[in-house]
């Protein structure tokens, strides 16, 4: 008897979740461009604020300063990396193939926002009266946690799984 491949490990709902993703990622950001104050913070609890802000990076505006086009392109080989890890990770439990689903999403997610706006658009702000982590957006958070999930797989989880031979 064969185990039956996770869902996100077939292609049909694959695309499905990274489309909604996708598209949940770009309403809230143009909720955001039309409704909140530039770089103004929104206070919602202690410690969490809504700051619209650009970045024109990439990962808290690490190489702000590069091409537009060349964070591009970095981007879309980097979906490709993954995307080839995704398909050799067929196996591989149903956490994985959700951690590979949140990082394309957030990765797509902010190249639409290079294609649209021409920067990120980040609104999401942590912070205490002397201290802030950078401003951060859902896709941001797609690929973090995305990230986690994969190498958390990877080093815990995946460990003593049989692996495919082909």
């Amino acid at each position: 008897m064969t185990a039956m491949r996770p869902l996100l490990a077939r292609p049909v709902p694959a695309a499905l979740f990274i489309l909604v993703a996708v598209v949940l990622d770009q309403v809230i950001k143009y909720l955001v461009e039309i409704w909140l104050p530039f770089q103004e913070a929104v206070p919602v609890i202690p410690y969490l604020a809504l700051y619209r802000t650009w970045n024109e990076g990439v990962a808290f505006s690490f190489l702000s300063g590069m091409s537009g086009w060349a964070i591009v392109g970095m981007r879309l080989l980097i979906v490709g990396f993954i995307l080839w890890w995704w398909r050799s990770a067929s196996q591989t439990g149903a956490l994985m193939h959700l951690g590979f689903a949140m990082i394309v999403a957030g990765a797509i997610g902010n190249i639409v926002d290079r294609f649209i706006y021409g920067h990120v658009v980040d609104y999401v702000l942590f912070h205490t009266e002397t201290w802030s982590f950078a401003v951060f957006n859902l896709a941001d958070s797609l690929i973090t946690v995305g990230a986690v999930i994969v190498g958390f797989s990877e080093l815990f989880l995946q460990r003593g799984a049989p692996r495919d031979a082909s």
